[in-house]
């Protein structure tokens, strides 16, 4: 079995290459067929056969990708995969768009429908900073991208979701069925530390629709001692309105974060993610976590056992829920206990299992097709 991995493009660190990453300690020959690459961010594919796209040769094709943005569909479907057995592409956006041969299969790991083309097209398009005449461009650009991305599903043998909430939305924006298999988390970074500090944390991309703008409202008024962690095109905002008692931390290593979290009070979550595998690293350092109750995190956080949930995206409920929080109320190790179903060796060992029976069916399937026909 000849695999080829493909993923949108590599200028991030996030939970996408997480998997993309899992996915290439699994199969550590494939081929990485990417938009393009950006090895100073992503040093971790360093050493893998990663193939750009047209993309990359442009210029400022790995800095100012933005621009290249109505090309990469086209960019998409000329990668080359038709010596491969079996396509495994990673996607919140192109990838799922490849090409294949008749006697190839494709899986799609979908993150998610593409946010900006389905559920978040209005705000995105008034979030950006772009002159008027850039803007007034964009919502047919999206339109189109809109209807190739829709084309483009009906390239994809099987899906899998990364969640619950994603196989929803596959359900309802591409009308297809998915199978779950969670994102991994590598649970082994983290431990439950044996004294906790005065701190609630929380942290991620600073983007806006995390809504740590809620958690800032909340605090300002809270004056408890927050710190948030990550960076991002809204974190200039927060800190222009934020009080003392908010620090910003910036991009912080794994071992730094590993010990912001197992010191914490609590983890707080006040947006909608798909998963949210920030929460479940929090859980894996033993302390519990503060979510809105809609989203990936209705999956992985158990109410009265590893956190707690508030029901309105609000900085009042946040506020309310963070007076009732009691931190001496919960059992560390029972909560890492639930962090480790989401362990990055489970999650290799259904992938694995789940690409080996589908091109088993696959090839069944048309050695029973050619049966037929003779």
């Amino acid at each position: 079995m000849k695999i080829a991995l493909v993923h949108d493009y590599l200028s991030q660190a996030g939970g996408a290459e997480q998997v993309l990453k899992a996915f290439h300690e699994i199969w550590p020959e494939a081929p990485i067929f990417v938009l393009f690459h950006d090895p100073k961010k992503i040093p971790e594919f360093a050493q893998a056969d990663v193939r750009e796209s047209l993309i990359a040769r442009l210029p400022w094709g790995r800095t100012r990708y933005q621009w290249y943005l109505p090309l990469m569909p086209l960019a998409t479907e000329r990668h080359n995969l038709h010596e491969f057995d079996v396509v495994l592409s990673s996607t919140s956006a192109f990838a799922k768009g490849v090409l294949t041969r008749p006697g190839t299969l494709h899986i799609s790991y979908c993150h998610t429908p593409t946010r900006y083309l389905w559920t978040d097209t209005h705000e995105y398009i008034a979030d950006l900073k772009y002159n008027p005449l850039v803007k007034s461009v964009l919502p047919r650009l999206i339109h189109r991208l809109r209807l190739w991305d829709r084309m483009s599903v009906d390239r994809v043998d099987h899906f899998i979701a990364n969640s619950g909430t994603v196989r929803g939305r596959i359900l309802k924006y591409y009308r297809r069925e998915s199978d779950i298999i969670y994102p991994p988390v590598d649970t082994h970074q983290f431990a439950v530390a044996p004294v906790l500090g005065d701190y609630f944390v929380s942290g991620g991309r600073i983007v806006p629709y995390k809504r740590f703008d809620l958690l800032v409202k909340a605090f300002n008024r809270l004056r408890l001692p927050l710190k948030i962690f990550g960076t991002g095109p809204a974190l200039d905002d927060l800190r222009s309105f934020a009080k003392p008692n908010i620090e910003f931390l910036g991009r912080i290593g794994d071992a730094e974060r590993g010990r912001l979290l197992s010191r914490a009070l609590a983890f707080l979550h006040p947006q909608v993610e798909d998963l949210g595998l920030t929460a479940i690293e929090s859980m894996a350092a033993g302390r519990p976590v503060i979510a809105y109750s809609v989203g990936g995190a209705t999956e992985t956080v158990i109410a009265g056992e590893t956190g707690v949930f508030f029901h309105d995206q609000s900085w009042e409920t946040i506020l309310d829920a963070v007076l009732k929080f009691d931190p001496a109320a919960w059992n560390p190790e029972s909560i890492r206990t639930r962090a480790e179903r989401f362990g990055v060796e489970q999650f290799k060992e259904r992938i694995r299992r789940y690409v080996e029976q589908k091109y088993g069916d696959f090839q069944r399937e048309r050695e029973q097709c050619r049966l037929e026909v003779r």
